[in-house]
């Protein structure tokens, strides 16, 4: 059984059992609780829910389209046969100011590198895609907004993601995963090993009409799959020079899909 699945349907339960219903910008009433955490070591499991399929390849590509290309524009995702931003697509063809557009503004991923290079034990790598002048001009502001970059003494990257929101349903078990990949990405290049990546989500929420799909997921869970394995292609060192297709699992087992709408 994974960690991933044990953690994240524990938060999933946890939000059915206690969470308070409530009103969102949506219009779709959700379940919420404030502060959940979830933590895996890289090192000995890579986090992906086998009690239902997580669509991998597209998480892959939209955090490679976030913080490998740094843009904005959703046509570039398009061009990858990615169509999960389309509804916030704007009519220039952008999100606005948001996600890849902030960390192209101020070189912040370039910024890690180098320091991570240069100056592994500083205590200010910290990454904030939340931009309080840019705010107007997003499509959507930010959910997975901050990440915090840390080098243990045994030569281990760790990484903390701040979520502001979380729709527990859909969102976050992409959220988890791309973001365990791209800690292993940004280590490769660094010479450094996956560590801790710990994930805390503000505002975590279950729609009201994704209960029952979850329902059903909780359902898996004694039968949950081991976790797979996540395997990179060892001949790239440069961030900048990896594909989609440099990035794979192997012996993703799985319970298959459970369909949920999307809460625009």
């Amino acid at each position: 059984m994974s960690s991933a699945d044990t953690q994240y349907l524990t938060i999933v339960r946890r939000i059915l059992d206690e969470g308070a219903l409530g009103q969102n910008r949506t219009g779709m009433p959700a379940y919420k609780l404030p502060h959940q955490i979830m933590q895996f070591d890289l090192e000995k499991e890579f986090p992906i829910l086998t009690t239902k399929f997580v669509a991998f390849k597209t998480a892959v590509k939209e955090i490679l389209w976030i913080w490998q290309k740094q843009s904005n524009d959703v046509r570039v995702l398009q061009q990858w046969g990615c169509h999960i931003w389309d509804e916030w697509q704007r009519t220039d063809g952008t999100i606005g100011k948001a996600y890849g557009y902030q960390l192209a503004k101020y070189h912040q991923v370039d910024r890690l590198l180098r320091t991570l290079r240069e100056d592994p034990e500083s205590r200010r790598m910290v990454v904030s895609l939340w931009n309080v002048e840019d705010l107007p001009d997003m499509a959507l502001q930010p959910c997975a907004f901050l990440t915090m970059w840390d080098v243990s003494a045994d030569g281990r990257l760790n990484c903390m993601l701040v979520q502001r929101s979380g729709d527990m349903g859909l969102g976050v078990p992409f959220n988890f995963t791309q973001y365990a990949v791209l800690v292993s990405l940004i280590a490769q290049v660094s010479g450094l090993r996956p560590g801790l990546f710990t994930h805390v989500i503000n505002n975590a929420h279950i729609y009201e009409n994704h209960v029952e799909a979850l329902r059903t997921q909780l359902a898996r869970l004694p039968e949950a799959y081991p976790a797979p394995r996540l395997v990179l292609n060892p001949d790239v060192t440069d961030f900048y020079d990896f594909q989609p297709e440099d990035i794979q699992l192997d012996n993703y087992r799985h319970f298959g899909k459970l369909p949920m709408e999307v809460s625009v």
